[in-house]
């Protein structure tokens, strides 16, 4: 009996040092919940850390509004926005581009080549090889048809123009390669027959390049640099003519930028501040009758990026952190109460504003605000980068308010209680 004990005994000491299987790993970060300030509902979108949403003027969407496409620290993937599933659709390292309004393909550069992968069947394609002088990745976009690729890279039968910054013109970070006079082209890439043609050069800084989610043959990209030095966005076709300037200064120390299309490709919209730190606008000029519409807007208001929904009745703003342009005056006094939200924006007319005589006057109205998503432990380092969902009933938005960076999705109407 005593030896039927210790070997019962025995065994069961080895059963219990045997692993066991691997625990299931925790999410420990809510998947869900209701923003207290706001009362409206925020969902996380993304379960991996490091997951991002896209830049903010770059088409996120596949062609049926059903999938986001995010990065993630494998590549690049898709997240349902019914069912919240998410699936890999390109491994390694990229540089994203955009979603072909057309096909929904997403475009991307790696190793020196512009390649497109079909988000539902995996397909991947080469396009085209970037010209040696724009470098591995490069500046790229795609047209709305998908029929061509533009780009910016050094113009390698250009010289280099300096320019003399103007004294203590408070240029900060951006002033060295503003002035450093780089000669620059635009170039354009058939995808059918990859032919290469040089389109537009210049020395200014070439930047911010986007193509309209409509008119298959127009660019916009600005100079960029310190923006009060700059007559920054500007619009060409792709056969080189129509180069325009789409706001001009007027006073210094005036800044525009951030630049985007309206959905339907008629409007250019962008930040605009007369002058920097002081009023704020999100301002808009017609493409076809050259026509403007500013919206005013309060500064804790102001925003990294704005954003405009595809009906073009609301807009979105990510806010801006402790050191944004809206937290400090012109002279660099620091202004508490600068605002860490996602806003929602009503565009509203002032009275009588669009009255018409011989002058094309500019329609002024404001922003009618209410807030979104509580980014108080946002770090503004990581920008939010706000888009609208196809079905407009959600701002999408990346954070690392919980710590590690995610993509989420706020509710526009508010939840019930």
């Amino acid at each position: 009996m005593r030896k039927l004990f210790l070997f019962t005994l025995a065994a069961t000491r080895l059963l219990q040092a045997q692993p066991g299987p691997a625990p299931l790993p925790t999410d420990p970060l809510p998947k869900e919940w209701i923003d207290p300030d706001t009362g409206h509902r925020v969902i996380r979108l993304s379960r991996e850390d490091g997951t991002a949403s896209l830049y903010f003027h770059q088409n996120a969407y596949s062609a049926d509004g059903k999938k986001l496409v995010v990065t993630n620290p494998h590549g690049i993937a898709t997240i349902n926005l019914e069912t919240r599933a998410i699936e890999q659709v390109v491994e390694g390292r990229v540089n994203i581009l955009v979603t072909g309004h057309k096909t929904g393909r997403i475009y991307y550069t790696r190793d020196g080549a512009i390649f497109a992968t079909d988000l539902d069947t995996k397909k991947t394609t080469e396009i085209a090889k970037m010209p040696p002088q724009a470098g591995p990745r490069g500046a790229v976009a795609v047209n709305a048809d998908e029929t061509l690729l533009v780009g910016i890279a050094p113009d390698p039968d250009g010289k280099v123009i300096p320019r003399t910054p103007p004294a203590n013109g408070g240029g900060g970070s951006l002033e060295a390669n503003w002035a450093a006079g780089t000669p620059k082209m635009l170039y354009t890439i058939e995808i059918a027959t990859g032919k290469f043609r040089k389109i537009y050069t210049e020395n200014d800084w070439t930047n911010h390049l986007q193509m309209s989610p409509t008119d298959p043959n127009l660019i916009m990209f600005c100079h960029e640099g310190p923006w009060h030095y700059n007559d920054r966005v500007w619009t060409i076709r792709t056969d080189g003519t129509g180069l325009k300037l789409m706001h001009e200064r007027t006073q210094n120390m005036e800044i525009a930028g951030h630049e985007f299309f309206s959905a339907d490709g008629k409007t250019v919209w962008y930040d605009l501040q007369t002058p920097k730190s002081t009023v704020f606008w999100v301002a808009g000029v017609d493409l076809a009758t050259g026509h403007r519409t500013w919206y005013n807007l309060q500064r804790p208001e102001w925003s990294v990026h704005y954003n405009v929904s595809a009906d073009g009745k609301l807009f979105a703003g990510d806010g801006g952190g402790p050191d944004s342009v809206a937290a400090r005056t012109p002279d660099g006094e620091k202004i508490p109460g600068n605002g860490q939200w996602i806003y929602l924006f009503r565009p509203s007319m002032v009275k009588g504003s669009s009255f018409r005589d011989k002058k094309d006057l500019i329609d002024i109205g404001y922003f009618k605000s209410e807030k979104l998503v509580n980014l108080s432990k946002h770090n503004y380092h990581l920008e939010p980068n706000v888009t609208f969902s196809p079905d407009m009933k959600w701002i999408v938005f990346r954070s690392n308010m919980l710590g590690p960076t995610h993509v989420f999705a706020v509710e526009i109407a508010k939840a019930v209680k």
